[in-house]
């Protein structure tokens, strides 16, 4: 059956019901402009946005329950939205319906320093979190590139990654317990303030990550770590991207020590970032960069690490080493990190910002990989990303010359090719992003039908009307 057909369109009673259990001043209904705000994510192209019926903003669980049951008495599906910063089309309203935005739900409700925890709920800016457990000597590793606008609840759906994972792991490794709503609005209870459970399944981390399709998260437990009293950014430029990437594995175990993240940039997406800041790169020579990240217990621990990394760097062929370990340098050196995707988007808007994993030796076959594909096709492929845990963004952006027409031909093949070359080495198709619907469709290049069947027979026990976030993850 279509999807389509399944779902039943909003109706001002409808709004009606809606409105009763929010209020007024907390739903868009018949307001296009305001409306719009909640039609996309970050993925550009008007081709990918889809425009809700009606937005509604809860303020606590009992809110969303009563809402997932209104939307499932009258079959009206339901988008989940936190900050709207994906990059994969998971927050869009495929199917038009009802929008859940969480912005409301902005609330640090704990924190508890005995046991190292945070109760959040799932509209906190993640970077908040981060400030508000520093006075108590903690801090929280999630650290997603986009910390400081995204909302915690994204961050679990998409169980995301991010610059510390090498070190630290991904968010779902923080989450220790939730409240959530599930699509035919039961609010149910997991985990809680311990660190080990193993009493009955792991449901926990199997609504995190799940995009959104299984639950919404209500309240979040996380566990919180010392805060490192020391940290350090060392700066590496290399004359070929080859050599940054064959570089670090084997400097990495010869030092025995773990940086808190590797970052990877190749020279288009050095000399694009430096442009966009209106400065100039440490070298004119550079073919690509690496930028390492340590932490420890103390300043001369991290002083000790960073000249041995350094040294160990400079004898395999880096151009230079350049220390930073003030907070000012320190900032000055991510600043081109965390400025990329912005300057990608300012320089060359047309473009498709992938989320490809490989393991880590694999990365200059990669690398050799990308070089070609951008050549057969045409396009320009810049590359950047967490190469510690070998989580590359690499970005086919269309040149200036080609028509759109061809570009929007020519994507879907890049991709595939991509895709199935990123299979090959062992990898798949998102490190953090997650699939949405933006990448729906390439599933079966590199998961078999039997586990998408099966994890299709688990949306159906959670959502058997499926109304939560319909059309995203699978094909």
């Amino acid at each position: 059956m279509d999807q389509k057909a399944m779902y039943q369109p909003v109706t001002r009673e409808i709004v009606a019901e809606l409105q009763a259990v929010v209020g007024e001043k907390n739903l868009i209904f018949d307001d296009a402009e305001l409306l719009r705000n909640y039609s996309h994510d970050e993925v550009a192209g008007p081709e990918y946005a889809r425009m809700p019926e009606v937005v509604v903003r809860p303020a606590s669980a009992r809110e969303i329950s009563e809402i997932m049951k209104i939307a499932n008495r009258h079959r009206v599906p339901v988008t989940p939205r936190g900050g709207g910063t994906g990059l994969s089309c998971g927050a869009v309203p495929l199917h038009g319906g009802i929008v859940l935005a969480l912005e409301r739900m902005n609330r640090i409700l704990e924190i508890d320093r005995e046991n190292m925890v945070a109760v959040v709920e799932p509209g906190v800016v993640t970077s908040e979190i981060g400030k508000a457990v520093q006075e108590f000597g903690l801090f929280y590793a999630g650290y997603p590139m986009s910390f400081e606008s995204c909302f915690i609840g994204g961050n679990l759906a998409e169980n995301a990654g991010g610059g510390r994972a090498i070190k630290y792991g991904v968010t779902g490794h923080y989450v220790l317990g939730l409240e959530a709503v599930l699509p035919t609005g039961e609010i149910v209870q997991m985990g809680g303030k311990r660190l080990k459970d193993v009493t009955g399944y792991d449901l926990i981390h199997l609504l995190v990550g799940s995009e959104g399709t299984l639950g919404i998260f209500t309240k979040i437990t996380l566990r919180l770590l010392p805060l490192p009293a020391a940290t350090a950014v060392l700066l590496i430029p290399f004359g070929s991207a080859s050599e940054a990437v064959e570089a670090f594995p084997r400097v990495i175990a010869e030092a025995g020590i773990l940086p808190t993240s590797i970052e990877f940039m190749d020279r288009l997406s050095v000399e694009t970032v430096y442009g966009f800041l209106g400065e100039k790169p440490p070298r004119p020579d550079i073919g690509a960069m690496l930028l390492i990240e340590l932490d420890g217990s103390s300043r001369e621990r991290v002083d000790e690490e960073s000249q041995k990394i350094g040294g160990l760097f400079l004898q395999a062929g880096a151009l230079d080493v350049y220390v930073g370990n003030t907070p000012a340098t320190e900032r000055k050196m991510w600043a081109p990190r965390v400025n990329l995707a912005e300057a990608f988007k300012t320089v060359c808007p047309v473009q498709s910002i992938e989320d490809i994993v490989v393991p880590t030796a694999r990365i200059p076959e990669l690398i050799r990989e990308l070089d070609r594909l951008a050549l057969k096709y045409d396009v320009v492929i810049p590359c950047y990303g967490h190469a510690g845990d070998g989580n590359l963004h690499a970005t086919p952006v269309k040149k200036p010359e080609t028509a759109m027409e061809v570009w929007k031909k020519k994507l879907p093949l890049i991709l595939t090719e991509l895709y199935g070359i990123v299979f090959g080495l062992g990898g798949t198709i998102s490190g953090e992003h997650g699939i949405g619907s933006k990448r729906a469709s390439y599933m079966p290049i590199v998961m078999s039908p039997e586990l998408i069947a099966l994890q299709k027979r688990i949306k159906q026990v959670f959502d058997p009307l499926n109304i939560l976030n319909p059309g995203k993850i699978f094909p």
